[in-house]
């Protein structure tokens, strides 16, 4: 494996909390390769973005394109400034967050270099081949894709590499993105009326399901991610059909795989589809009244019971913690 580079994401010019989790698998990816390999972060914004942070976050040199046309993903401006770095550099690996724009822009880039991808990992190998891993089949298996090109496009699952810190003398270097023909052009993001993390890159996440009867009951919910504290709320398929969340919130196979700190299941069975999207995540809590539910065989602690007298006693105590 040679130098490794990591396409990092902003929003508003600011560097993405996913940004430091691909820098630092990116740094791991160099590091065990062995060699000496380089980390270079690669960010695409606009005019004064602050990417001082990263050299403290294991970059060896920082590539920085700035213009007011690239302060929202663009996907054609994207994808040819970033297959200009690659093939301005001897790059081993192009690593990225597996968010929607990961997810846009990889395989983008992949076709364009006419090299492997490799999407939503969890983990690798590295020595002499590089081996990567990632759930399958609903969580229940774990695919091992060995990868002899190079380079090779990586996509990592967000809250699955956290952020170290490896300090490094970084240098800034300014680059001048190609002009590309643009076929499609990003206008505009419009955020939901009250902002909340996004499932995908939140380290709580409080979802409800079914068992809470009408949408009006999902103040449950929203209440005690807010009494969490840095929580995004969540749904199951079910709710989302049903028209009481937007698509966006779906946690599932249909929906966004999430891998957070703490997962907590309100009134949701678990269903297949609903495990393959959350049973990564490092400790999740499952409340529901019927025992036998699937949800709990994953489960790291469970609650049996009336959900509409233990949520509310929950959200009590954990404000009166925070309080003392």
């Amino acid at each position: 494996m040679a130098n490794v580079l990591a396409v990092l994401e902003q929003r508003g010019g600011v560097l993405k909390q996913v940004a430091l989790e691909a820098l630092t698998a990116a740094r791991q990816l160099a590091d065990a390769s062995g060699g000496g390999g380089s980390v270079d972060a690669f960010v695409l914004g606009p005019s004064g973005m602050d990417v001082s942070e990263l050299g403290k976050f294991g970059a060896d040199q920082i590539m920085v394109g700035e213009s007011d046309e690239l302060s929202l993903y663009q996907p054609d401006s994207y994808a040819a400034a970033t297959v200009k770095q690659v093939q301005s550099g001897d790059y081993g690996a192009i690593l990225m967050a597996a968010t929607a724009m990961g997810k846009d822009l990889g395989p983008r880039v992949a076709a364009r270099l006419d090299c492997p991808l490799a999407a939503d990992v969890t983990a690798f190998e590295a020595g002499d081949r590089l081996t990567v891993s990632r759930p399958v089949y609903s969580g229940k298996a774990v695919y091992r894709l060995e990868i002899t090109a190079s380079p090779c496009v990586i996509s990592v699952r967000p809250n699955v590499f956290q952020p170290i810190e490896n300090a490094r003398d970084a240098a800034t270097v300014k680059i001048t993105p190609p002009d590309e023909e643009v076929r499609s052009r990003t206008i505009e993001i419009k955020e939901p009326g009250k902002a909340r993390l996004d499932v995908t890159e939140a380290p709580i996440v409080v979802s409800g399901g079914r068992g809470l009867k009408e949408p009006e009951n999902f103040n449950l919910v929203e209440d005690l991610a807010d009494a969490l504290g840095n929580a995004a709320v969540g749904a199951s398929r079910a709710v989302v059909d049903a028209g009481w969340r937007s698509h966006s919130d779906q946690v599932g196979q249909t929906g966004k795989t999430v891998s957070p700190q703490l997962y907590v299941a309100i009134g949701i069975s678990g269903a297949i589809q609903h495990l393959a999207g959350m049973r990564t995540s490092k400790v999740i809590v499952a409340i529901n009244k019927d025992k036998d539910a699937p949800i709990f065989k994953i489960a790291d602690y469970g609650i049996v019971g009336d959900l509409f007298e233990i949520v509310p006693r929950l959200t009590q105590e954990i404000k009166n913690l925070r309080r003392a």
